[in-house]
């Protein structure tokens, strides 16, 4: 009988311990993106973040999670030079499509961190590999030698992630207001640097 109550509340402890549930949040982001000789593009982003705790704990959890972030990057310029009879103008449009999405695991503690935490302020840091996607652009530039050359972004890139931020809690269930930043290295296609900062809703 006491190996049988003693099963059955290591069980328990064990069932407790890894306890499984799913999360998300919504809100917007940030990006800037960083290639070799071309200008830096900012980039507004709309972002959807689902996860799944697969360890809680009463103070933490580890999750794996895609946060999705969709918008636009790039910039549009026009300028008109009018110093002679003719004129011209000249227009510059790098805006485009922009998608981001990296399989992160976190490790999530305090608010935010299991819908039953009644921290007040939580904290989450993490990693992994993700896809992105921005417009290809071209750009000019003068190299080493001072000849002018040309420049393409390619529109796709995959590569490792990295992630930090804080939650603070708003209400019960796991509700709580998150700050992000991150960054992206593509390894492949552009191999650029993706820098981002945002805050979202979790619920």
């Amino acid at each position: 009988m006491k190996k049988l109550l003693f099963l059955a509340f290591a069980t328990l402890g064990v069932s407790n311990a890894f306890s499984q549930s799913f999360m998300h949040g919504a809100g917007v982001g940030i990006y800037v993106d960083k290639v070799e000789n071309m200008d830096a593009r900012l980039s507004f982003a709309f972002t959807y973040s689902p996860r799944f705790n697969f360890v809680e704990t009463e103070s933490m959890s580890v999750s794996v999670g895609i946060p999705i972030s969709l918008g636009f990057s790039g910039s549009y310029n026009y300028s008109y030079n009018s110093r002679d009879d003719y004129g011209y103008g000249n227009e510059t449009n790098t805006l485009g499509f922009m998608f981001n999405a990296p399989l992160m695991v976190n490790l999530n503690l305090g608010a935010g961190s299991t819908k039953a935490n009644r921290k007040r302020i939580g904290y989450f840091v993490g990693g992994g590999f993700g896809y992105h996607y921005s417009a290809s652009t071209d750009a000019e530039y003068y190299d080493e030698n001072g000849d002018l050359a040309t420049t393409h972004q390619e529109g796709s890139a995959t590569g490792p992630a990295a992630n930090a931020g804080m939650r603070i809690r708003v209400g019960g269930g796991g509700k709580a207001v998150e700050a992000r930043l991150s960054y992206f290295k593509g390894i492949s296609g552009s191999k650029l640097s993706l820098y981002g900062m945002g805050a979202a809703f979790n619920f």
